[in-house]
């Protein structure tokens, strides 16, 4: 049974499926920081199971949650460390991915195989990030993040939420400034503007921006989407004086798809601020703003949780949807790419193969008959 607000179209559309499953050859957050502790952690995201832990070193590892013997779940296993050990029948596999020893047989073929995909890991900003690349992009490109999220003038504090709706209506919705005006318009932040406004995409040196004509640093007024071996968006809301020192308050969003039903939001609230103003503004937020985000970021939830079934399909847009159906044309040109790359590798990898089996003593009488 699908969720009232899936976006799959069936195998007539194959580059929406892939869409609904989530775009690859990204960088992903897949969990807080918080959350990978000495245990394994078992998580679903793009529809792959994954297995989290932390080595001794406390870095991150991630591998294919199932055990090559029999396909149990390592994250139901033990944390060695530099590996992980099955709980069925303590099969040990290192962080990339190598049966290291089968400790019930002696001289077992499977040590030294590696038998499990694993993840390239990054950790900033008190998230974890995973690269989820195809079969022609295992290695990852540079992860490259806004400066709030890693620039030493800017505090931030991270909000994760699960939603159930399909990552692209969260994406959809960051990318509707307008809905500001409405949907949130008794919030402490977007209680004021114009309802009705003029829009327009400018392209930006990593992506777009999507912004109100002739209203700045008022409401909910601009959004900016990057692409910087992640997808990122960036948008800044003013705060009232009353809210403690510093500008704007900045989002960074991020949104991650678990299955074609489900998904993750991950909004860092950011502030340019640095020494007394840093340390007020950080006991600000969290003894009285971090609730009132909260509730914007129920508002969103409820909405998109709530969208009739197969929505996106039953559109009416208009002017104000530009940049959102802008970002949906790169989105699909994305995939589109990604599968023309994919099918290149695998013909170039069948090529390989065939020339690898051909018989030496066919090719040895050919030239010799020459």
């Amino acid at each position: 049974m699908t969720s009232p607000n899936t976006t799959t179209q069936g195998a007539a559309d194959p580059i929406q499926s892939y869409l609904d499953r989530g775009l690859r050859n990204y960088w992903y957050p897949v969990a807080p920081s918080w959350q990978v502790g000495d245990a394994p952690v078992g998580i679903t995201r793009l529809g792959d199971q994954i297995v989290l832990w932390r080595d001794k070193e406390g870095k991150v590892r991630a591998l294919e949650d199932r055990c090559p013997h029999r396909g149990a779940r390592l994250s139901l296993g033990w944390n060695l460390g530099g590996s992980v050990a099955c709980w069925y029948h303590g099969i040990e596999i290192d962080g990339g991915g190598t049966v290291t020893k089968v400790p019930a047989v002696s001289n077992c073929p499977l040590e030294g195989q590696k038998c499990v995909k694993s993840y390239p890991v990054e950790e900033h900003a008190g998230a974890i990030f995973l690269w989820f690349g195809d079969d022609a992009h295992r290695e990852p490109a540079p992860l490259v993040l806004p400066e709030e999220l890693v620039g030493e003038e800017y505090a931030n504090f991270l909000c994760m939420s699960n939603w159930k709706c399909n990552y692209q209506y969260a994406i959809d919705n960051v990318m509707d400034p307008m809905h500001g005006a409405y949907l949130h318009a008794t919030s402490h932040s977007m209680a004021e503007g114009d309802k009705q406004a003029d829009m327009r995409v400018r392209k930006t040196e990593t992506g777009l921006m999507f912004e109100k004509v002739g209203q700045r640093d008022v409401n909910f007024d601009w959004v900016e989407l990057g692409e910087t071996g992640t997808l990122w968006m960036r948008l800044a809301i003013p705060y009232k004086k009353k809210f403690g020192p510093g500008g704007n308050f900045g989002i960074i969003g991020f949104a991650t798809p678990v299955d074609e039903n489900n998904c993750q939001v991950y909004f860092w609230r950011t502030r340019k601020v640095s020494g007394w103003q840093r340390d007020a503004w950080r006991f600000m937020y969290r003894n009285r703003l971090e609730g009132l985000h909260w509730d914007v970021l129920e508002q969103d939830r409820y909405v998109l949780e709530s969208m009739a079934p197969n929505a996106r399909q039953h559109e009416f847009l208009y002017q104000h949807d530009v940049g959102m159906t802008r970002v949906r044309r790169m989105f699909r040109q994305r995939a589109q790419q990604h599968f023309a790359e994919l099918d290149a590798y695998r013909a170039q990898a069948d090529q390989a193969t065939q020339a690898a089996q051909v018989d030496p003593a066919q090719t040895e009488a050919g030239h010799s008959h020459a």
